[in-house]
């Protein structure tokens, strides 16, 4: 009886045996070829060959390769971004294009390797080649990027098992060695490329605002509770998982224009070391696409939505992505909403699970303004000079945010200078008030005076 298993090789070296008679074969066979059968039909014929036998080819292909891309459906690939750090300290001399990039603060250049360039590591005398692929989608400006790893197959365990937990554990530890954090800020390519694909670039560059809680203008209670509301929200992992909730944290800022806002969200940041993801609302299209960009920011991130009494988006999509999809993905983020406005929001996104801490950050104090002082001019408890007084008394019955007294802080380095400065502008402020309240004051009586005018004539008609 017929039968396949007939022809089959039983082993191994059998099989390797037929596959070597089989190429040399077909060496004999395109020399003879090219000499007597016409080129479209030795075209035809080597194509139809090279598709019948490919698998065997496969079968005896020693390596295999990894690949990882940049976004992982709608989230950023955390071994892409451990394998970024990773590499920029595996940089040898057979590397042949770097790329290279420095900021005004940093002492040294950044080094990393680019497009198309290989990588040589070794681990546990395993040989791996990394190599760095982009590409660029037809029509657009639109970049695909992902990292290749090839190894010898019979090496794959190890390498999931082992290499790749050391890739990652490796680049956490230099991340928190160099302790340069991010701001990311997202930037559109091509409003089609997010319809097609969710991956949404973020752009980044170092955070390079050096606000501390020691250098912020608040008031010590208030400095003190949301200090300790941050340091109990990264130490409580496995509380949070214990009760079945997402490792999250809403914070609220609201207040008038000018009362640092931003320099809070950046204290916040240098003191848990997160980085931070800036989001314009404005440019946000639909819920479906809020829901695209904000899965791919990162853990250990501070996500900002600042104006959200002016967000564009709706109120349940942004409702059901706090509570759905963001709260489910990631640990240990924070998301810090500002707005100027907290009467405009809505009462269902200020309960608690959304904006877990209100904090209200107003105008300067006498308390701020000590702190001011001392940042700017230096001044301390003991060499108050006598405007300081002067100054604090002020304050007390004059409306000026932080910003404006830093500003005026800042226009001579001669204590003496800036704080007669600083008298004269909220002397001038205090005037400008007083005349605007008159003119309110003034305009209720004329309309008091109108409606009782229209109310005597209505009864007298």
């Amino acid at each position: 009886m017929f039968s396949l298993n007939n022809f089959m090789p039983e082993t191994a070296s059998s099989m390797f045996s037929a596959y070597a008679s089989f190429a040399t074969f077909m060496m004999i066979f395109r020399s003879m070829a090219n000499d007597f059968i016409p080129d479209p039909l030795r075209t035809y014929i080597s194509s139809s060959l090279s598709y019948l036998f490919s698998p065997l080819s496969g079968l005896f292909s020693f390596y295999l390769t990894l690949a990882f891309y940049e976004y992982s459906d709608m989230s950023r690939n955390q071994v892409y971004d451990a394998a970024a750090v990773y590499l920029e300290k595996k940089i040898g001399p057979a590397t042949q294009r770097l790329r290279i990039s420095k900021t005004p603060r940093k002492k040294s250049m950044g080094v990393a390797i680019d497009r198309d360039e290989e990588v040589i590591d070794t681990f546990d005398n395993i040989k791996l080649k990394w190599l760095l692929v982009t590409e660029t989608k037809t029509g657009n400006n639109n970049r695909l990027r992902y990292f290749e790893l090839s190894f010898r197959k019979k090496h794959k365990e190890r390498v999931m098992g082992s290499y790749l937990p050391h890739v990652l554990a490796q680049a956490t530890a230099m991340k928190q060695e160099e302790k340069v954090l991010k701001i990311y800020k997202r930037h559109i390519l091509s409003w089609e490329d997010v319809v097609e694909d969710g991956n949404t670039e973020w752009g980044s560059i170092n955070m390079e605002h050096r606000a501390t809680f020691e250098t912020m203008a608040l008031e010590p209670d208030l400095k003190k509770t949301i200090v300790e509301d941050l340091e109990r929200f990264v130490s409580r992992r496995e509380f949070y998982k214990k009760v079945g909730k997402a490792w999250k944290r809403g914070y609220l800022l609201y207040g008038p224009a000018g009362t640092e806002k931003s320099s809070l969200i950046a204290a916040m940041a240098n003191f848990l070391k997160f980085d931070v993801f800036d989001l314009e609302l404005a440019s946000i299209r639909s819920d479906s696409h809020l829901k695209r960009v904000l899965l791919s920011t990162t853990n250990r991130s501070i996500l900002v939505i600042e104006d959200i009494d002016c967000c564009k988006v709706t109120l349940s999509g942004l409702l059901n992505f706090i509570d759905g999809l963001w709260s489910s993905c990631g640990d240990e983020r924070i998301i810090v909403f500002t707005t100027n406005r907290k009467e405009k929001l809505d009462p269902a996104l200020l309960r608690p699970g959304r904006m877990d801490l209100h904090i209200h950050l107003s105008y300067c104090t006498t308390s701020g303004f000590r702190i001011l002082a001392s940042n700017y001019l230096g001044i301390r408890d003991d060499n108050r000079p006598r405007l300081c007084g002067e100054v604090e008394g002020l304050i007390k019955s004059t409306e000026g945010t932080p910003a404006e007294v830093a500003e005026e802080l800042m226009k001579s380095d001669d204590a003496d200078v800036a704080l007669q400065g600083l008298v004269n502008f909220i002397i001038k402020k205090k005037i400008e008030t007083e005349r605007y309240m008159n003119k309110l004051k003034t305009k209720k009586k004329r309309r008091r005076r109108r409606r009782i005018r229209n109310l005597f004539n209505f009864h007298l008609s």
